[in-house]
């Protein structure tokens, strides 16, 4: 196969999916040469509620995000990979990565962890994994933990 993949997306959100996800990204982006996006959105609807009551807890999620995605960026750089951006948005993650940041930045590849840490989420609605794979358009590599015996 010819196939290169040029710009690929990496969706984290503090789960061990997500870093297992984040690993392989960054090999895949070693292999073909390929630009490196991190991304995490903050799922506005999980603190809707509350933040009526405090407004600083937008904030400190953003805060964590940022931090977190630094973090992942200077790995990626240390690692060899000379093209690593990353970027937070806010809103529904199922939506905003397959249907908005994956155009938005001409993604030929995405990765995301087989589960994230929204639980609840997962059991009345369904994955992220499982709604980016179905609306992405491009490639999906959804990561799996290794399981232990």
């Amino acid at each position: 196969m010819g196939l290169k993949y040029q710009n690929i997306l990496v969706a984290v959100d503090g789960s061990k999916e997500a870093d297992w996800a984040f690993k392989k990204g960054i090999e895949i982006a070693k292999r073909n040469n390929a630009k490196l996006l991190l991304v995490h959105v903050i799922d506005t609807r999980s603190f809707a509620l509350v933040e009526a009551y405090d407004t600083v807890i937008g904030d400190r999620a953003e805060k964590l995000a940022k931090d977190m995605l630094e973090n992942y960026q200077l790995q990626a750089m240390d690692a060899g990979l000379p093209e690593v951006q990353y970027e937070i948005d806010f809103g529904s993650p199922k939506v905003r990565i397959p249907r908005e940041l994956a155009r938005k930045h001409k993604v030929d590849l995405i990765l995301c962890g087989a589960t994230g840490m929204n639980v609840v989420e997962r059991f009345f609605i369904g994955s992220v994994s499982e709604h980016i794979t179905r609306y992405a358009p491009c490639d999906v590599l959804v990561v799996r933990t290794e399981k232990e015996n």
